[in-house]
């Protein structure tokens, strides 16, 4: 009789259900998938998914939850599952993707995203997942806020400059909208003070903060929302998984020699990531030289100036990540020394 040696749950994630498929793989490895149902996204779903899942497993092996990182939907249940002692892992979107498409799967729906899911499971060594620190929880939520009140101001500076350059313009409109304005840097303000506040509350993030501002362009409210967006990089092993789960990975269609279509960034990670690039990639451009190489290169292959930004900020990502995993400061001159380095080695060799 073929002995069970792992069970996992593979649960696929939205924003109200939980689509669960159970699997197991036995002592020959080979993996079977046995039963399927869904739930509530609710503390009631939750422990109704566990109960159905002890009336379905055997006790002799331990079941593994595994679930997708979709955006905060997860949250809830992998907070659930850590107090009550289970396993669970919670795994990038693109490693799932990824796997997906090895699969001979024609139709794509909850529940085969849930058997892709409870297949990975049993078929890789995952890590444990682990809550986030509370300081990168709070940064996260007080970052994000940030970001929506800068998008509302964005639409009513828009709204005020539409307005003013009308023929004749509702004084009461201007009036309003500028009070909105300023209403909204307030409450700005409110939110980068408290932001600062947090970081400096725990010793070794105020410690990775220092390290990773001596990137050119990179102040304290990027370093922060990196930090926090990735949980202090806890899912992150390499470089190419960071770019991925910030959605700059590269998507290119080709298909023979008839269609080619243009390599494009994916975007299909984590947009407060990107959006965080912005602004110092561009600053780090115009301050050091390292970044403006990078940038002209680019720009004289294709001439597609958004593309070397793009490009840029994926770099300047790796480098954060780099400098936090080292704790390391940047060094400017590190390609001089680089090339330094090579030549001695070169004059050695003659």
């Amino acid at each position: 009789m073929k002995k069970i040696v792992k069970q996992v749950a593979g649960i696929d994630v939205a924003q109200k259900e939980l689509v669960v498929t159970l699997g197991r793989m036995y002592d020959d490895w080979t993996p079977e998938l046995y039963s399927h149902k869904s739930f509530a996204n609710t503390q009631k779903g939750f422990a109704a998914l566990v109960l159905w899942v002890k009336k379905q497993s055997v006790e002799q092996a331990p079941v593994r939850f595994v679930m997708e990182a979709t955006g905060v939907y997860h949250e809830g249940l992998a907070y659930f599952l850590d107090e009550k002692g289970y396993q669970a892992s919670v795994i990038l979107p693109n490693k799932i993707s990824n796997y997906f498409r090895t699969l001979d799967v024609k139709t794509i729906t909850d529940k085969t995203s849930s058997e892709a899911i409870a297949r990975f499971g049993l078929e890789r060594k995952l890590d444990s997942w682990k809550r986030p620190k509370p300081v990168f929880k709070k940064i996260r939520q007080l970052s994000r806020e940030r970001e929506q009140l800068v998008q509302i101001r964005t639409m009513v500076k828009n709204q005020l400059h539409a307005e003013q350059a009308e023929a004749e313009p509702n004084a009461g409109s201007m009036t309003r909208l500028k009070k909105q304005i300023v209403f909204l840097n307030k409450q700005e303000q409110q939110v980068k003070e408290e932001i600062t506040v947090l970081s400096k509350q725990d010793a070794k993030v105020q410690e990775s903060i220092k390290v990773i501002t001596t990137l050119p362009g990179v102040g304290l409210l990027t370093a922060t929302t990196v930090l926090a967006e990735t949980n202090g990089f806890e899912l992150i092993r390499n470089k190419r998984q960071l770019s991925s789960y910030a959605g700059y990975d590269v998507k290119e269609k080709q298909s023979g020699t008839s269609v080619k279509g243009k390599a494009r960034i994916s975007k299909k990670g984590n947009k407060y990531l990107r959006k965080a690039m912005h602004m110092p990639s561009l600053a780090a451009i115009r301050s050091d030289k390292h970044f403006k190489a990078i940038f002209d290169r680019l720009v004289s292959k294709h001439g597609i100036k958004m593309k070397a930004v793009v490009a840029v900020q994926r770099r300047l990502l790796e480098m954060i990540y780099i400098l936090y995993k080292t704790n390391t400061p940047y060094d400017k001159d590190y390609l001089k020394k680089l090339e330094s380095n090579r030549s001695r080695s070169l004059n050695r060799l003659a």
